[in-house]
């Protein structure tokens, strides 16, 4: 059932682990697929065994791109490929990330009118903050 906020089954558990500040995704038990975004079955085997494993959040920068939107700053988004083989989306904090450069994912309270918790990437080496 849909709550007022409209989240709704594994994307719930996903972003309440966020609010927490932590990172997780699925892994399937039928067949051992990293499974993320969220799901209800597998995108592998179809399986709906699917169990919330903690991320350690590091990971290698897949690609970057550099976004200018009129009137503001540009900032810098990255696909980041996690150790633990999955794939997720990202903002940079504060630089950019060269493709190839590891970082660590990690989650951040929203900064607009959503009020929902972002991912962001942050280099290894440098300090988040």
């Amino acid at each position: 059932m849909a709550d007022p906020t409209g989240e709704i089954g594994p994307t719930r558990q996903y972003l309440d682990a966020l609010r927490e500040g932590r990172l997780v995704y699925q892994r399937c038990e039928q067949c051992s697929a990293a499974v993320f975004p969220p799901r209800v079955l597998c995108p592998v085997c179809s399986a709906d065994v699917l169990a919330w494993q903690p991320s350690e959040g590091a990971g290698t920068v897949y690609s970057a791109s550099t976004l200018t939107p009129r009137d503001e700053d540009p900032y810098t988004v990255v696909l980041v490929d996690l150790d633990e083989g999955f794939r997720a989306m990202s903002a940079v904090a504060g630089t950019t990330a060269p493709i190839g450069s590891r970082v660590r994912l990690t989650a951040r309270p929203a900064d607009d009118a959503t009020g929902e918790p972002r991912l962001v990437a942050v280099l290894d080496g440098v300090r988040d903050g």
